[in-house]
């Protein structure tokens, strides 16, 4: 199974501190990156946790506050200075596009690559962007500016051929790809054998979901239901809820509760307030309502994965 990850590179709210960097995380499958957000430092982190620049092509902006978009500009210019080639994809919210413009035109003059900026102005979830490796989702959430969450969807793979039917039925090596298709297999002598005693289901799958500024938006409970990691806004503990209600975020309970909403296997809290001194109260108060709860930290990478296929009994 291909790996995919996601590493935080921060997890603070609104300004870094000795104890946690603001918003950034790369997610990772298959030696591709997609960075989401890009906070004060991020080029630092994004080199302290071993990530390769040539090795990322998209990042994709939750919303205008400078927690989570201070440091893009900053990471355009040093891939300027280190001659990248390679065109970028900036996804961003439609009222920060005329903003980041500006600031590429000013600090950005010399680059030998192309930056296309990609606006999201969605009022319902809207497929944002396709590769061969996802399929993105934005969704807007509730927050004091637009502010957009993310779902990261694999494209579903190939079938898995098993091994001793290549041997058994004499399937040449060109053939493979078609099977593994969904395609049957016609014998030297004319019989078919179908796909299905050759092959077994592809892997589930997998999907990681971001949202991040947010009140608890309970209507895209079926949007993410069954993700396979969620990240949350969890600003808050539990008592501080009119806080996070007068500044649009969410508590880490109420995360939970969205979790549990979603059927998730897995929530990852995050942009934590400095107003705690540390970050147990937020897994005490999640884990109350949601067991499989796992706190942000820099350099953390959380790895999606699925039950793998198996074979069918006599394969």
């Amino acid at each position: 199974m291909t790996e995919f990850t996601v590493t935080i590179l921060g997890c603070g709210s609104a300004k870094p501190t000795l104890r946690h960097h603001t918003s950034s995380q790369i997610v990772s499958r298959f030696g591709k990156l997609y960075m989401i957000d890009c906070g004060e430092g991020t080029q630092t982190q994004f080199l302290r946790y071993g990530f390769h620049p040539g090795q990322l092509e998209h990042i994709f902006i939750s919303h205008s506050h400078g927690d989570h978009c201070l440091g893009l500009v900053g990471l355009l210019s040093s891939l300027s200075l280190d001659k990248r080639t390679t065109d970028i994809h900036l996804h961003v919210p439609a009222d920060f596009v005329d903003i980041l413009q500006a600031q590429i035109d000013f600090f950005v003059t010399r680059a030998e690559f192309d930056i296309h900026i990609h606006p999201i102005d969605c009022q319902e979830p809207t497929e944002i962007h396709s590769d061969l490796h996802f399929d993105v989702t934005a969704f807007p959430l509730e927050h004091r500016v637009p502010c957009y969450g993310f779902l990261f969807r694999e494209k579903p793979g190939n079938r898995h051929i098993i091994p001793e039917c290549i041997r058994q039925y004499g399937i040449p090596h060109p053939e493979i790809e078609r099977i593994r298709g969904g395609g049957d297999f016609i014998t030297a002598d004319g019989r078919v054998i179908p796909n299905e005693v050759l092959t077994t289901p592809p892997d589930p799958v997998r999907s990681y979901a971001y949202l991040s500024d947010t009140r608890p938006v309970m209507q895209y409970a079926e949007l993410l239901q069954g993700v396979d990691l969620l990240y949350h806004d969890a600003t808050y503990c539990e008592g501080d809820e009119e806080l996070a209600d007068k500044y649009d975020h969410s508590t880490a309970s109420q995360a939970a509760e969205f979790a549990k909403a979603c059927n998730a296997d897995k929530l990852l809290l995050g942009h934590f307030s400095s107003r705690y001194k540390t970050e147990d109260c937020f897994l005490e108060c999640a884990t109350r309502y949601f067991p499989d709860v796992t706190l942000a930290d820099e350099g953390v990478t959380v790895k999606i994965l699925t039950t793998p296929t198996t074979l069918p009994e006599g394969a």
